[in-house]
């Protein structure tokens, strides 16, 4: 993993800073129609709470604490959000407030927002008129910290929710070069979201005055397979959780995980693309790894964009010994050549020593969630594909005994990019929208206990236009 020899390792010194930065406003001290306007929006000068245990923060008071807003006043990075959602998935207004960005002690150095070059960065929205909940989530992929913003944090700041966002600890297609041994730098992931849940949670109560009547964790990919390690493992700090198409890691090292079905992909595609007498055997192959019969169309996309990446940076992770010194593989090689250097394409987990699965255990799951959970996953997911993954889980929570507290939407047309659901209006459909009646359903379960729908498959209404499907999509007939 070339970890604590990477230069890339190097800790970042930071310059003395101000336990806390001036705050950016310029309201009357008191008095007048301006001091009740800053009243009104939260954001008074004598009401802006520390975070607790943050190594810097900063703090602005703003008119619009939605995307709606803060591309403008730059205080998201729509880069960090791009592609996640459909185009048309409507923006939220009039949600006023204090932003809070900031970042915990660290020693790595991938992420540039804010221009700061430090990670562990957050991001802490608190709105003025607050509906007494909080919303905790991580980022997906290896982003940043704005990377819920369009799909998560604007919804729930229109709700009245304040909304935390975090890192994880380490981003981009590097990540893996932060920490010592395999498997450090996905754990730290845990940790930072454990972290700023109990600073979110204080910083809250410290901004109110009083304690958040219900904490929930929510996220995709990345973000969904914290959810179900923080429900697993620090229960009491939430009350539920919606997983969005979460990655699976087995906490014994088990099949399947993404290290046993991406080099089959990688291995089995280029005879498929090729065509003539081989591409039907590849094909079958391709099935049987787990990506779906049906979901052919997508995958020129994910093999140019995803699959080779993916695989050799979460395999340098968990077994960087597999290549020797070269870092994080050979992009795009060919499989089977015996004169070649070691590649993805031929990786074998089974054959990988136990050390590697040690990784692996070290983010491993295990199914005994101790808070309501629901899962939803695209049936046409081919990143994840379902069947090795959130179909997988679901046995794990049922076998554990918690099937009481689980609920699991299989949602048809569904894939891993929301923004492809515009490229293919006619094969897919978004997610955004089953997220929300998700996190709705567990609102209502957590309200007054009426339970959400039986664990189903979620049909594509007939003949719903790509606007309705982005607007709703019910959870039952």
């Amino acid at each position: 993993m070339k970890r604590a020899s990477s230069a890339a390792v190097r800790p970042y010194r930071l310059a003395t800073v101000a336990a806390l930065t001036a705050a950016m406003l310029s309201f009357p001290a008191s008095g007048g129609v301006a001091a009740q306007q800053d009243a009104d929006r939260g954001c008074a000068r004598t009401d802006i709470p520390r975070v607790p245990g943050a190594e810097h923060q900063r703090s602005a008071c703003l008119d619009e604490l939605t995307t709606a807003g803060t591309v403008e006043s730059g205080h998201t990075d729509p880069a960090d959000w791009a592609g996640l959602t459909p185009a048309g998935l409507p923006t939220p207004k009039g949600v006023p407030g204090l932003q809070i960005d900031g970042y915990f002690p660290d020693t790595s150095a991938t992420n540039t927002n804010n221009g700061w070059q430090h990670d562990s960065q957050f991001v802490l929205r608190l709105p003025a008129r607050w509906n007494g909940g909080l919303v905790v989530s991580g980022s997906p992929g290896n982003r940043e910290q704005y990377a819920n913003d369009r799909a998560i944090g604007d919804w729930a700041l229109e709700r009245g929710y304040a909304f935390a966002a975090t890192d994880k600890g380490n981003t981009g297609a590097s990540f893996y070069r932060d920490g010592r041994t395999p498997g450090d730098a996905i754990a730290e992931w845990n940790q930072r979201v454990t972290q700023l849940t109990r600073a979110a949670r204080a910083t809250v109560a410290d901004h109110y005055r009083r304690p958040p009547e219900r904490t929930l964790a929510t996220g995709m990919s990345n973000g969904g397979y914290l959810v179900r390690w923080q429900l697993e493992n620090r229960p009491e700090l939430y009350d539920g959780g919606v997983d969005w198409e979460g990655t699976l890691w087995r906490a014994g090292g088990e099949r399947p995980n993404l290290l046993t079905f991406l080099p089959q992909a990688l291995r089995h595609y280029p005879a498929y693309a090729a065509g003539g007498p081989g591409a039907a055997k590849a094909r079958k192959a391709l099935h049987r790894a787990g990506f779906p019969r049906g979901s052919e169309f997508l995958w020129p996309y994910f093999h140019k964009n995803y699959w080779d990446l993916t695989q050799r940076v979460y395999r340098e992770e968990m077994d960087p010994g597999f290549d020797g010194d070269t870092e994080a593989g050979t992009p795009f090689c060919a499989p089977g050549d015996p004169d070649g250097p070691p590649c993805d394409a031929d990786y074998e987990y089974g054959d990988r020593p136990d050390d590697v699965r040690r990784a692996v255990a070290r983010a491993g799951l295990t199914g005994r969630i101790g808070k309501p959970l629901i899962t939803l996953h695209g049936t046409l997911d081919t990143l994840l594909p379902i069947g090795e993954d959130s179909d997988v889980y679901a046995r794990m929570v049922r076998d554990s005994g918690r099937g009481g507290l689980f609920r699991y939407y299989r949602v048809e047309d569904g894939n891993h990019v929301d923004s492809l659901a515009d490229t293919f209006p006619d094969k897919l459909r978004p997610l955004t929208p089953c997220h929300r009646s998700a996190f709705t359903a567990l609102e209502h379960w957590l309200d007054d206990g009426t339970e959400p729908p039986r664990s189903r498959d979620v049909p594509r209404p007939d003949g719903a236009s790509q606007a309705e499907l982005t607007r709703s999509c019910p959870l039952k007939r």
